[in-house]
């Protein structure tokens, strides 16, 4: 059955087990996946096409054996193609009970056999996602500042929705680096946002601050040395750190009573992209919380040193960063 990306709330998919997403709305995409997981309880498992196709006898063993203590396995498969059609022909054929798919495509062709599939099948459901149109875009955004009881222009606005590329996760990415650059603030210019969401040249704030955190030398050095950063960045790139670090923290003490990290990262609310959670995972195996909170003291401290010395706020921000790639942690290799 064909269904529009905005029916998932008014229709009973509990009714279906096997779900197509196709299309290039990344963000999209993942709202979407996250409703259908939210729709069934079970235990939750997440896949790459290639890790599949690579390792077919294995996947088919996870999926056929049962626990005890299972209701329902859901399987989220990301990245796939016609490839992985052969594969779940089987499992629909075989009739193998208390089992949910969810395919992650790309854009599917009209003559693609998956999407004829899918569209005639009873059991399934299949919903196309394409670029979302600047008045969604609109819309997720003006809720956004309405929310933090900030007045913008409209061509601050449109700036943002430019910048999104039609894909509701690039805009929300760039509305996560707003609420924490706007902590304590009742308003905020063009300029700021011009800045915020056009870091320098080729790598923005939240890249330099993933390379640093995940101790990646290499990447951070090639990060600072291709960038010509200004005063104002530094206090975006020091607020960049701090939302990472909290989130990192946040993540930890759900670990402290679940360890299954994946399941962690998959259930964390506000969801975290899926080009992040590999980063993440690796911040959270080098970093502890009591590491952690030193490092949001450092950063205090570094903020104040920067007002007070504007002059070389851009040394001592490096610096930091220097030092935070060699900073002991109680998990460092």
């Amino acid at each position: 059955m064909i269904l529009k990306s905005y029916e998932t709330n008014k229709k009973n998919i509990e009714n279906y087990r096997f779900f197509l997403l196709y299309g290039d709305n990344e963000g999209l995409k993942e709202e979407l996946s996250d409703i259908i997981n939210n729709c069934f309880e079970g235990s939750k498992f997440k896949y790459e096409e290639s890790e599949i196709i690579k390792n077919k006898d294995q996947f088919n063993n996870s999926i056929r054996n049962k626990s005890l203590f299972e209701n329902k396995k859901i399987v989220t498969i990301s990245r796939c193609s016609e490839k992985i059609s052969e594969t779940i022909y089987d499992i629909i054929e075989d009739n193998i009970k208390d089992i949910i798919i969810i395919i992650n495509c790309g854009i599917l062709e009209k003559k693609s056999k998956l999407r004829n599939f899918f569209e005639k099948s009873k059991i399934s459901i299949i919903i196309p996602t394409y670029k979302d149109t600047s008045q969604s875009l609109i819309n997720i955004a003006t809720k956004f500042f309405n929310e933090k009881k900030i007045s913008l222009s409209h061509e601050t606005i449109n700036l943002l929705i430019n910048r999104s590329n039609g894909d509701r996760g690039n805009l929300k990415s760039e509305l996560d680096k707003i609420s924490n650059y706007i902590v304590g603030k009742k308003t905020i210019s063009l300029k700021e946002i011009y800045t915020l969401t056009n870091l320098s040249e080729n790598y923005s704030a939240s890249e330099l601050a993933d390379s640093s955190l995940s101790k990646n030398k290499k990447k951070t050095i090639e990060i600072l040395n291709e960038n010509n950063y200004a005063t104002e960045d530094c206090f975006l790139i020091l607020r960049i750190f701090l939302q990472k670090i909290k989130k990192i923290i946040s993540l930890l003490e759900i670990k402290k009573n679940e360890r299954d990290i994946d399941k962690i990262i998959s259930q964390y609310k506000p969801p975290i992209f899926w080009k992040d959670k590999p980063i993440v995972k690796k911040q959270m195996s080098l970093w502890t919380d009591k590491k952690l909170y030193e490092l949001i003291t450092k950063i205090n401290l570094l903020e104040v040193n920067i007002k007070m010395n504007n002059s070389i706020s851009i040394i001592l921000m490096q610096n930091f960063i220097y030092e935070l790639l060699e900073f002991e942690t109680n998990n460092s290799a």
